[in-house]
């Protein structure tokens, strides 16, 4: 008996680069710095050993710290905005 098997890899092809079309400017001071807590438990431990860790490596100016209320939703839109406005680069975590 003669039989096959079909292995299907559910990977999704390799992005390709792509231009940077806009860069933040730093500002001497250090980088401002925004985390945003997905609110699942333990996110704030590991968010503060990460902001202690790139504390630690570069200056930084300023740290916006912002809790999403659940963990199953979006953040909402103000929420995005203020790290977009106040931060030039934003960390967020899982944990659990």
């Amino acid at each position: 008996m003669n039989q096959r098997v079909r292995l299907v890899v559910p990977e999704a092809p390799s992005p390709q680069a792509v231009a940077v079309t806009e860069t933040r400017v730093v500002a001497k001071g250090g980088i401002r710095l925004g985390v945003l807590d997905n609110s699942k438990g333990n996110a704030d431990y590991l968010l503060r050993f990460i902001v202690d860790g790139v504390k630690a490596l570069l200056p930084v100016a300023s740290v916006v710290s912002l809790r999403k209320d659940s963990v199953s939703l979006p953040a909402p839109g103000a929420i995005l905005d203020q790290l977009a406005a106040e931060s030039d680069y934003v960390i967020t975590a899982m944990a659990d």
